[in-house]
């Protein structure tokens, strides 16, 4: 448990839009640890109001919390009314990117009218520092690894494109004339690459609704017997053992880098700026199975598949600029992702 450094009342507040999601919750506890207090908004469409519940647990202090959809512009400006932000961290959002392929229309209304309506408000209030959770798919299918932030952006799927024209939007925002606008845009863009993992104490993790769409909860659903085996799409790409290589980062390493940005508004002044958040190492999809047997003392059966339409070879981070401006960089490896993984789906068996 960690005692707030501060009396709540005095704390900083942070507006966090999705934050009863996996990395959301998991931010919401680095956010009380760093001395801010969050507030969250989410129409709990894929998370859980428990999430939030238990942040309280872990933190001894429980976010304001608000269930609201991004577009109900209305409900957003009662929010802005009753808070004073120092910044707002927008996580909320469909993510699953084989549904975006089979559903576009309504991820671009999510996901593209959600981030406007909250802009328009933010507009409203002269609020400009805002976080932005990306995604490494605005790279597409890079043409070398290590990915660094000046490689040129492009979209594989509806989910990726969405991400992209959110950075394309908040970009020209930062770069409009300061005149025309209540008051100037600070705005930080954080590439993720793989977040697994979950908090030490196993009290918050990757809750996905149905068959998870990542590796990792799914390996977990195998070891714990929900589901029979994990299929492993593709075993003959050029890799170390013919499956595909990922950047595979800790939730809580991911966390601290969106508390790392956020205190690095105050000296960069405004703009626009992309960070990736990965580890810079890459693990293949065998490589990740074997130690997570190794966590679990499980076995995972798997199967090869054919590979999947979209599926790129290797994708991991060149995560220098982070460090070098933010001051932030991965701390945990495979095996404490791996571990923590296992504890919290082996609590938490059925989720929330």
């Amino acid at each position: 448990m960690h005692s707030p450094s501060a009396s709540s009342s005095t704390r900083p507040e942070v507006l966090v839009t999705g934050g009863a999601g996996y990395i959301g919750s998991h931010v919401c506890v680095e956010l009380v640890n760093a001395g801010y207090r969050p507030v969250v908004v989410d129409n709990l469409s894929n998370s859980k109001r428990e999430a939030v519940r238990r942040v309280a647990r872990i933190c001894e202090l429980e976010p304001d919390f608000y269930e609201l959809d991004l577009n109900d512009r209305e409900g957003l400006t009662e929010v802005f009314k009753k808070h004073d932000f120092k910044a707002v961290m927008h996580f909320a959002g469909l993510k699953a990117v084989g549904e975006s392929s089979q559903i576009p229309l309504k991820y671009y209304r999510e996901n593209l009218g959600g981030t406007l309506t909250l802009c328009e408000v933010m507009a409203e209030f002269s609020q400009g520092n805002l976080i932005f959770s990306s995604s490494a798919t605005v790279y597409g299918d890079p043409a070398t690894v290590p990915i660094d932030e000046r490689f040129p952006t492009s979209a594989t799927n509806p989910y990726g494109r969405s991400k992209l024209i959110i950075e394309e939007i908040l970009r020209d925002l930062a770069a409009a004339p300061k005149e025309h606008q209540n008051s100037a845009w600070n705005i930080t863009l954080l590439r993720y690459f793989n977040p697994v993992g979950a908090h030490e104490s196993g009290l918050i993790g990757e809750d996905p609704s149905g068959i998870p769409n990542n590796l990792l909860p799914y390996i977990a659903q195998v070891a714990i017997g929900k589901l029979e085996r994990l299929s492993v799409f593709g075993d003959d790409y050029d890799t170390v053992d013919g499956t595909g290589v990922r950047d595979y980062i800790h939730v809580v390493d991911l966390a601290k880098g969106h508390v790392a940005a956020l205190e690095a508004l105050d000296s960069t002044g405004p703009g626009c700026r992309a960070y990736n958040l990965g580890t810079g190492q890459g693990y293949s999809v065998l490589q990740m199975v074997k130690a997570f047997e190794k966590a679990s003392g499980r076995d995972i059966p798997y199967q090869i598949a054919p590979r999947r339409p979209g599926d790129i070879a290797n994708c991991y981070a060149n995560a220098d600029l982070a460090r070098q401006e933010l001051g932030w960089e991965a701390q945990f490896g495979l095996e404490r992702m791996m571990v923590d993984a296992w504890r919290w789906q082996s609590q938490n068996p059925d989720g929330y």
